[in-house]
């Protein structure tokens, strides 16, 4: 499991391009048959994709947890953006389509991922967090998530939000996650931009298409940079980070926060006009 630890804002004014991709770009999680993690010490957050094909890929234990297993003190949240799949969580099994989501508690022992097709393996999408409660193990098809429609062509940023983990959705100790789809035609996200300082944030770019790439914006709102994102990488946003972005075509991302609050709307606004 990777270890990213944190970077406060004054340093990274400094940082030239590929120290950025290091110390907050998730690249290489995808590898079939495998589960790929990353710890960042923001929040303790950790992020992963398992990606199975013909093998089953079980949810290990990892060192720097210092647990029993992996879900002994944590939390975690998981959304498929490939073909079905199926999860087993403590014997009892989940099917994933596309864009659905399963929250598993703490206290979950035995996590098996698999593909009900292995010429279109599933892709996990995981998210997990410090817990200091049990919430029931819940899955959430994406037809019956909270969704609403915003933007508009006219800015190029007509989107579908849907959100799945959250205060009056699934249930949880501190993970938020949701998703947000844009349209044809469109290709900005989260304009105006926002920080907030109670809860870092994860972005986790998919159906981008090959040829194609994200243009994820970030860092303090007036000392701004950027980082070249492709299908299926993520990025870590610190408290202190805006985090937005354009791409070369219309794509789809995943947002999934951490911290003290699991209010959705918990966030300060910064105009574009004082964006630089």
């Amino acid at each position: 499991m990777k270890l990213i630890q944190a970077v406060h804002s004054e340093d990274f004014i400094s940082y030239p391009t590929a120290k950025i991709r290091e110390r907050f770009l998730l690249d290489n999680l995808k590898e079939l048959d495998k589960a790929n993690f990353a710890y960042a010490h923001y929040d303790r957050m950790i992020t992963g994709l398992i990606h199975p094909g013909t093998e089953e890929v079980v949810l290990g234990n990892y060192d720097i947890l210092r647990a029993e297993y992996f879900l002994e003190r944590r939390e975690m949240g998981i959304i498929n953006v490939g073909g079905k799949g199926s999860i087993e969580a403590d014997g009892v099994s989940y099917d994933l389509n596309k864009l659905d989501a399963l929250y598993l508690g703490k206290g979950v022992k035995e996590v098996k991922f698999s593909s009900v097709n292995a010429a279109e393996p599933a892709v996990f999408y995981a998210l997990s967090a410090p817990a200091h409660t049990t919430y029931p193990t819940t899955h959430l098809a994406h037809a019956d998530a909270f969704s609403a429609q915003l933007g508009s062509l006219e800015t190029a940023n007509e989107r579908k939000i849907v959100r799945y983990i959250h205060k009056d959705g699934i249930q949880s100790c501190q993970l938020v996650m949701g998703l947000t789809i844009l349209s044809n035609g469109s290709v900005w996200n989260t304009i105006p931009p926002h920080t907030h300082e109670r809860r870092m944030e994860v972005y986790f770019y998919f159906d981008v298409e090959e040829e194609h790439r994200v243009f994820h914006y970030m860092g303090e709102p007036q000392e701004t940079r950027h980082i070249v994102v492709a299908n299926h990488e993520a990025v870590l946003s610190p408290t202190w980070s805006i985090h937005a972005g354009s791409g070369t075509k219309n794509y789809s991302f995943i947002w999934g926060m951490a911290g003290e609050n699991l209010d959705y709307a918990d966030m300060d606004v910064v105009a574009v006009k004082d964006v630089k």
